[in-house]
């Protein structure tokens, strides 16, 4: 059995064939498409933050409202760039959605990704200290919110408090116990992966690695599942860790499906550069079922995760979005052991 789920990048445009408009579009949508991909059977909605773009920047207020609309679906991002983040401040917010949701958050950190604007975490007040990078920058901050989440009390009480305090330092709250177990790293690299498993954290692998050894990308996002594993052996971990990946992969079952998806031409990796470092991106899947089962059993790392994100396009509307879950659900899920 594997976990399967939806990573929506939220855009909004005004341009030709967008069903999502606005804002308001993208972030009611969202809601909608959650809502239904819990009545189809799915087994997580997540999104991805990007600021300084019409994408979702913001995502606990979305993150709670599906969580009081769902019952049973995981929520969560794919991923926080916490170099834009007030990690205390982002404490409180996750706690608050996690009870609001009933324990269902399961949030991707990371450093992030390429930026919209120059250094844009310089606008939300983050400025790395002289000697460290942005990097650097990010993995403070998701310290602090790890220790925060865990229940640490380091904060002095007020000796004359308008409300009492317990005995003792204060920390953060509200708490929501088992929060800590369900943050998980984006991670671009093996050794990330490694770090990532030695934090105690689980691992979010995209369809981007920002390296490349000249293997199938599948190959090298296998390796690194291998690593991370093999390092939270290592690291004495009490748990379990998640794995997941996240793919574009479009059952090809009526006119509409091939009509948008029935030509993309992108069924092999692609060899870029970002930030000055060579990368490597995993290939899309779109085909009739039968042959899209075919293709897909030979993607070891899809096999070695326990959980597999579907990218959707969520600018073509909610009803198709469900249309794309259902089939690989329906269609393509039952024949390789996924469901």
């Amino acid at each position: 059995m594997k976990k399967i789920g939806f990573l929506s990048f939220g855009h909004w445009s005004q341009g030709r064939g967008s069903h999502v408009r606005s804002g308001a579009d993208a972030l009611l949508q969202s809601v909608d498409l959650a809502v239904a991909a819990e009545e189809l059977g799915a087994d997580g909605a997540y999104f991805r933050v990007h600021h300084f773009a019409q994408q979702l920047g913001s995502p606990f207020p979305l993150l709670a409202a599906i969580g009081a609309k769902t019952d049973r679906i995981e929520i969560g991002t794919g991923v926080i760039d916490m170099r834009y983040e007030n990690p205390l401040y982002m404490a409180e917010d996750a706690g608050a959605a996690d009870l609001l949701a009933g324990g269902r958050l399961q949030l991707g950190i990371s450093r992030g990704s390429p930026e919209q604007v120059i250094e844009g975490y310089k606008y939300f007040g983050h400025v790395p200290d002289e000697d460290s990078s942005d990097a650097d920058m990010a993995r403070e901050h998701a310290a602090v919110f790890l220790t925060a989440i865990e229940g640490t009390r380091f904060a002095e009480p007020n000796p004359r408090p308008m409300f009492p305090n317990p005995p003792g330092l204060l920390g953060i709250e509200p708490q929501s116990p088992g929060l800590r177990d369900r943050i998980w790293w984006g991670a671009g690299t093996r050794a990330t992966a490694e770090w990532t498993a030695r934090h105690g954290m689980n691992l979010m692998s995209s369809t981007l690695l920002t390296e490349d050894t000249g293997v199938p990308f599948h190959q090298l996002q296998a390796e690194q599942i291998q690593r991370f594993r093999d390092a939270w052996r290592e690291a004495g971990h009490d748990r379990e860790p998640r794995v997941s990946v996240s793919r574009s992969i479009f059952a090809l079952v009526n006119d509409l499906d091939h009509a948008y998806f029935g030509m993309r031409g992108d069924d092999t990796d692609q060899v870029g550069i970002i930030d000055n470092s060579t990368a490597r991106f995993g290939r899309s899947y779109a085909a009739e079922p039968d042959k899209l089962i075919e293709e897909l059993r030979e993607d070891e790392a899809i096999a070695a995760a326990d959980t597999l994100l579907l990218t959707v396009p969520n600018q073509l509307g909610v009803d198709y979005n469900a249309h794309v879950i259902e089939s690989i659900l329906t269609h393509v899920a039952p024949a390789l052991g996924w469901r």
